[in-house]
C-alpha cells in the first residue's frame, strides 16, 4: 500500500450546537517527541484516523429546559465523539469519557533544519450560533477547559473561549506530537429565543 502524503496544512472541523428549549516510546500520548520524517503535519479533532484522512465532523450540544435557562448557570455540554484512546504510542485512555470530552491531537514532523522549527494550531470560530428564525448567541459564550489524566502537562494545548474569529492555541516543535482533552461549556448568561442554534468551528495546523 502506498503511504499517505501531507501538505503543510491540514484541517479538522467540529460542530457546535446550543440546544435551548423555552512507536515511539513506551509513554503516554500527551506530548511525545516522534521520529523525524518527511515534513508533514498531523491533526485530529475527536474522532480521526492514525496518520490518514478522517472527514468526520462531531457535534458538541447542550440541551437546555426552561429552569436550566433561567438559572443563568453555565451549563456543560456533551459530545458524540467515541474517541477516548490515544492514535499515538500506547493506546492509552487519554479521554476516558469521550461523551464529555474532545480529544485533540497534532504533530509536526521535518528532517531538515532549513525547515521550519515549529507548527501552528489555530481554531477559527464564526461571530454567532445561529437558528432558523436568524436569532443569535455569541460564539464567545462557548468555551472549554482541558485534562489529560496522569499527565504532568494537561494544557499542552490551553483552555480558552471562542472568540468569534481566528485565535492561536498552540505550537508544535519539530517531530513532536501533544494531544488532550477539551470539555466543552455554555456560559448561559442570557436568557435566549427558544429554538434550535448552529454553528461549525475549524481547527488548523499549518507550517510554512
Amino acid at each position: 500500500m502506498k503511504p499517505p502524503t501531507y501538505s503543510p496544512r491540514r484541517l479538522a472541523a467540529l460542530g457546535l450546537v446550543v440546544l435551548c428549549l423555552g512507536q515511539f516510546a513506551a509513554a503516554h500520548a500527551w506530548s511525545l517527541t516522534i521520529a523525524a520524517a518527511s515534513q508533514r503535519v498531523f491533526l485530529h479533532v475527536g474522532n480521526g484516523t492514525y496518520d490518514d484522512d478522517n472527514t468526520t465532523v462531531n457535534l458538541v450540544s447542550a440541551n437546555l429546559s426552561a429552569a436550566q435557562l433561567l438559572s443563568g448557570t453555565a451549563q456543560p455540554m456533551t459530545s458524540n465523539s467515541t474517541q477516548s484512546r490515544s492514535l499515538y504510542g500506547d493506546n492509552y485512555a487519554t479521554c476516558p469519557n469521550p461523551a464529555t470530552e474532545v480529544m485533540v491531537g497534532a504533530s509536526y514532523r521535518r528532517n531538515r533544519n532549513n525547515q521550519p522549527a515549529s507548527a501552528t494550531l489555530r481554531v477559527t470560530s464564526p461571530a454567532n450560533l445561529v437558528n432558523a428564525a436568524g436569532d443569535t448567541i455569541p460564539f464567545s459564550q462557548i468555551s472549554w477547559t482541558v485534562s489529560a489524566p496522569g499527565s504532568g502537562v494537561p494544557n499542552v494545548i490551553p483552555a480558552g473561549s471562542f472568540n468569534g474569529g481566528t485565535q492561536t492555541l498552540t505550537t508544535v516543535p519539530a517531530n513532536r506530537y501533544i494531544e488532550n482533552c477539551h470539555s466543552f461549556i455554555y456560559a448561559n448568561s442570557a436568557l435566549r429565543a427558544a429554538g434550535t442554534y448552529n454553528g461549525q468551528v475549524t481547527y488548523t495546523l499549518s507550517s510554512p
